[in-house]
This record gives C-alpha cells, structure tokens and sequence, in this order.
C-alpha cells in the first residue's frame, strides 16, 4: 500500500478569517465546534438529527465560475472536516444589536419570536431566502417562502408571524452580506493540499483518518486502495449513525471535495443520450435538473426531506443507500436510471433496479463506488407516450419520511398500453417494481377494469410490514388507491386535474414553487 500522504490541519472561512482547527476528532460537528470550541452559542441544538433547523447555518463556497454560491444546511449533522475550503455563517454574522439587518428587524417586529430558541436557524434560512432573491431581483411569494422554511420547527410561535417577517424583509432598503472577502479567502484555500486530517477519536478507539481527494481519480484510487473505509457526501444519514447510535465509523473517504462528482450534464453514455447526475451532486441540485426535464416530479422534489438536507444530502448517497423508503430511487428506476460504477479505472454500467439485492444490500463490490447516475433524457416524443405521476405518502406534508412512495409510468401506443413501470418503496424490504400489476396491464387498454385489476395484483407483489410510520394493511390500502388515483389522473376522457386530487390545493398559500 502506498505511503500515507501528509495530515494537515481543517482550514475554512469563519467570523471574518480563515480559521485552523486540529486535534479534534474527525466526527465532531460542525454545531459542536461552534458551541464547545469557537463559543459562538447564537446556533442552537433541538433535535441533532437534521430535523429541526434549531442549528442552520449558511455554507458558502466558490462554484466552477469562481462565483461565491451559499447554502443553508444543518450544522448538527455535518462533520467539521467537511467545512475544509468552504465559509462558515452563522446567525452572529446577522448584523449587530446596534443595527439589525432586514431579516432580524423583520423578525422583532412581526413578532416572530417567543422563546426564541428556534430563532436563529429561522433568521439564517430567511437570510438564505433573501440574499437569492435579492440577487435574482425576485421577491417570493407565501408559498416559496413556506416552502423555503419547510426544514424549521417552531412550536411556540407559530408560521403566520414568520411568514409576515419573510415577506416585509423585503420591505427595507437591500442589505446584503459582503461576499468579497469571503470569497477571497475561499480562494485562498484553494492552494491547500487536498484535505488529510487525522486525530485521535476516543469513539473509535485509536486515530481516525479523513481523506477528502478532490479528482476522481485521486478518489478511485484511495477507495480501491482502502475498501473497507467509510464514503460519506452529505452526512444527512451517516450524521446521525454518529450522534444517535453512536456507531464507530472508522477511517472516512470524503466525496463532497471532488467537484467532477457533482456533474449534472447532457451526456451519452454509450451511445445513448441522457442527462448524467453526478453522485455528488446535492438533492436539491440534482432534483432541480429531474423536475425540468420530468415536471411531473416537482412536488416530490419540495417534499423530499426539508432545504437544509436537500443543499447537503447527495441523491447519489441517497441511492448508494438504499433504503427502502428513500424517496429517490422510485423515480431514477421508473425513469430507467443506469448506474455508472467505478473500481480503479474501471466502470461497470447497471440498472438501478437491479442494484438493490436485499435489505440494506446492494451489488457494489469491494472498492467500488457509484460515479454517476445516467437517465434517458425525455424528449417530446417520450412526454407523448409516457404518463408518469409521483406520489408520496406521509404523516406530515412537508419534511417527513415516505410511509409509501410511488412514481407510476406507462407507455401507450392507441390506448393499448406497452411499457408499464410501477415503482414502490416503503412496501418492501427494497424499492422495486410491481411486477405482477404491471403484467395486469401490458397489452391492454387502460382503462378502469384493468387499473382494478392492477390494484388488486399488488397483492401479489408486496408483503408490507409494520411500523411506526403505518400498518401492512394500510400500506397495501394505500399503494392500491394510488394506482387508482394515477388512472383517475390519466384517463383518455376528462382525466382528473392536480387541483381535485390534491387536498393541498384547497389550502395552499400560492402556487407552489420551489423556494
């Protein structure tokens, strides 16, 4: 095995200079650091599993035109390595209390604000909001702004008075952050050496290292070198093995530094054209490119997970995953997806529904990792012949895990259909297709008769299980009304609009876009 390269201490943008942090171990926070250790106590600690947004932080980093781009994520689930090269923002960036900014005046005067607690990581996601767009020259409507703060927990104050604050900070002279600094330091860091951090974790009962190779090449080779270390790109999963199982992770191979890996591109693979997605692109990028080229995924896009998890979570982390009620590979396997694998210099192409053996299993091998993934681009012809509609099913509306997620497509040719793709998760131990209603369905009209029929066949397809999140029988209830919904959706005559489908639309703000 080729000799370690050299450690180097985590170096980032924070409170106006380029901070340096050593010794602390790999999987300590970035929300632990800020409180325990650089005692900026403004950022707050609910739920520690990404679900609150008591701990949002902004993110800053240069994009491939060397532009300063800003995200809001969850500092209680993001490892502190992973800030190497990046800016840190949090709410004591927010003006002073000698001069509120827009977003904290807005907030003290609609009274936005009872114990406070959750305060801060409202104010840093409307901050977020509002430096997009400010810059965009854009103001959100009701509805972009509740969706934009669909990752923050108030149980005190309510959204109303929130909601007022987002929209009259748009009221005030613009006042936004100076970015000049920020990006120039962020361009200095760009002279490190790719990050090599290494510390004693009592966790993990020894020295534990973190590697963050920036090509993917540097990255092939690390990963066929040491198998048996950890990947990790968004933390929104691995985060919480660390803060609520505490599980030991081991040595940590870091994708999010390896900017070919966040590619979302038209490109052939062989041969084929289609829209390749990086496996490190985040959630939200990558859900953005599907909901444009499939509209009909748009609302599974504002309820996968909240902002803050979508702007650090991957899809590709999503997929590698694998679990069966995640809420991507139901739509990647009803598109066609092909999974691009890569071990060393070599690549191996497989379909994302033949990835997923078992439980929590899948078919990559040792040294291996997922590059990409590749999906058909729909063309005008494809949108002519393929009905497809998501679903997703849950306790709350926004920012919940799927009891049953569905993404339902058929090909027809003269009524008569040709292709059917049913996909489910949260009905089995993998997300899969429901083979038997499908074969309910190939060769014959669509109509009523057969989408009963086809309902009736899943029967045959799923043994749900039971859990906290819903019983067998509903899951099974609920995946048959949902291939009734899709045909009451889709019929040749008077097909049903989103407005009498959806309970939303007769409560809804807005229209509903993403923020």
């Amino acid at each position: 095995m080729s000799q370690e390269p050299a450690t180097r201490p985590i170096r980032f943008f924070h409170r106006g200079a380029i901070q340096q942090v050593a010794g602390l171990p790999p999987t300590t926070t970035v929300l632990q650091w800020l409180r325990e250790h650089a005692h900026r106590c403004g950022s707050k600690e609910g739920c520690a599993e990404g679900d609150c947004g008591a701990c949002t932080v902004l993110l800053g980093e240069l994009d491939e035109q060397g532009e300063l781009q800003l995200r809001n994520v969850n500092a209680c689930i993001q490892f502190l390595p992973t800030l190497d090269g990046r800016a840190l923002l949090t709410v004591e960036d927010l003006g002073s209390a000698e001069r509120l900014n827009p977003v904290q005046d807005a907030l003290a005067r609609c009274h936005g604000s009872q114990c406070g607690f959750c305060t801060p990581g409202f104010a840093m996601t409307l901050q977020a909001l509002y430096e997009r767009h400010q810059a965009e020259g854009t103001r959100p409507d009701r509805q972009q702004l509740a969706d934009g703060l669909a990752g923050n927990l108030c149980r005190c104050t309510g959204y109303r008075p929130i909601l007022d604050a987002g929209a009259q900070m748009f009221d005030a002279p613009a006042q936004l952050l100076d970015r000049a600094p920020i990006a120039a330091a962020l361009r200095q860091l760009q002279a490190d050496a790719p990050l090599h951090y290494a510390a004693m974790n009592p966790a993990e009962g020894g020295v534990q290292h973190f590697h963050a190779p920036r090509s993917i090449g540097e990255l092939a080779a690390l990963r066929e070198a040491r198998p048996e270390a950890r990947l990790l790109a968004g933390a929104t999963d691995i985060g919480l093995w660390v803060n609520k199982q505490f599980r030991a992770l081991g040595d940590i191979i870091y994708l999010g530094a390896c900017e070919e890996l966040r590619r979302i591109e038209a490109r052939e693979l062989d041969g084929q054209p289609g829209l390749w997605i990086g496996a490190g692109a985040s959630l939200e990028s990558a859900w953005s490119a599907l909901a444009a080229q499939v509209p009909q995924l748009r609302e599974l896009w504002l309820r996968f997970a909240s902002p803050p998890v979508r702007h650090a979570g991957t899809l590709g982390g999503n997929i590698a995953n694998g679990s069966p009620i995640g809420d991507g590979a139901p739509a990647l396997i009803a598109l066609g997806a092909q999974l691009v694998l890569r071990r060393g210099d070599q690549q191996r192409r497989l379909p994302l529904q033949d990835f997923y053996l078992d439980y929590m299993k899948n078919a990559l091998q040792p040294g291996e990792f997922l590059e990409a993934m590749h999906l058909p681009l729909p063309d005008q012809a494809w949108h002519q012949r393929w009905q497809l509609r998501g679903y997703k099913i849950a306790k709350r509306y926004d920012s919940d895990i799927s009891a049953v997620c569905a993404v339902l497509a058929l090909r027809q040719s003269e009524g008569v259909v040709e292709e059917a793709r049913l996909v489910f998760g949260g009905m089995a131990a993998i997300v899969k297709r429901a083979a038997s209603a499908e074969a309910a369905l190939i060769g014959k009209p669509w109509n009523e008769v057969q989408a009963r029929a086809a309902a009736d066949a899943l029967a045959e397809d799923f043994r749900p299980l039971s859990d906290l999140r819903a019983s067998a029988d509903y899951r099974m209830q609920v995946a048959q009304n949902l291939l009734r919904r899709f045909w009451l959706e889709t019929r040749p005559e008077a097909p049903l609009s989103a407005a009498q489908t959806s309970v939303w639309q007769a409560v809804r703000f807005g229209s509903r876009s993403p923020a």
